[in-house]
């Protein structure tokens, strides 16, 4: 056993082995990865243009029920990302007249990208350190999806629900 000064870490390895030593079997832990999280939820991504204004892109987010679309060069490569906090964000600074600019004024142009082959634990972290909820998935420079913080979460109570009810077949069984 690698026990180490992080009382969660050796919480796991303990787990990992009494399961273990329970079943016979040696346990190999699946890292999760976003992919697995794209398989589940699917790979729609909403986007639109720079030229699009405000108001129509806060009628799409509305309608789709999301908070983030992407905005897509000529090129189809992103160019940023307007997400519900830069809509407030410009509403506080131009009042409603910053409805009729283009996202292209509005929209964060610095975007975190990642892969489907990433961790889960690694994008949460970057998510947390940057302060942003939804992660563009790009395969090759092309986009394949979105992850956001809410389908993490998601994600990780259902596997957190696998973990309890392996735990307690374990402990009905010992």
């Amino acid at each position: 056993m690698e026990l180490r000064a992080d009382p969660k870490h050796n919480l796991h390895v303990m787990l990992r082995s009494v399961i273990a030593g329970a079943s016979g079997k040696e346990v190999r832990e699946a890292t999760m990865t976003v992919g697995i999280i794209l398989a589940a939820k699917g790979r729609e991504v909403v986007t639109i243009e720079p030229g699009v204004s405000l108001a129509e892109a806060v009628r799409l987010l509305a309608s789709k029920r999301i908070g983030a679309a992407l905005i897509l060069g000529a090129d189809h490569r992103i160019v940023g990302i307007i997400s519900e906090r830069d809509i407030v964000r410009a509403l506080a600074e131009g009042g409603a007249g910053a409805l009729n600019e283009p996202v292209s004024g509005t929209m964060t142009r610095k975007v975190e990208t990642c892969n489907e082959s990433e961790a889960v634990a690694s994008i949460m972290e970057r998510m947390t350190a940057g302060k942003f909820r939804h992660m563009p998935v790009v395969d090759q420079g092309r986009l394949v999806g979105v992850v956001s913080i809410g389908d993490i979460v998601k994600h990780r109570l259902q596997e957190m629900e696998r973990e309890s009810v392996a735990m307690r077949d374990y402990i009905m069984t010992a």
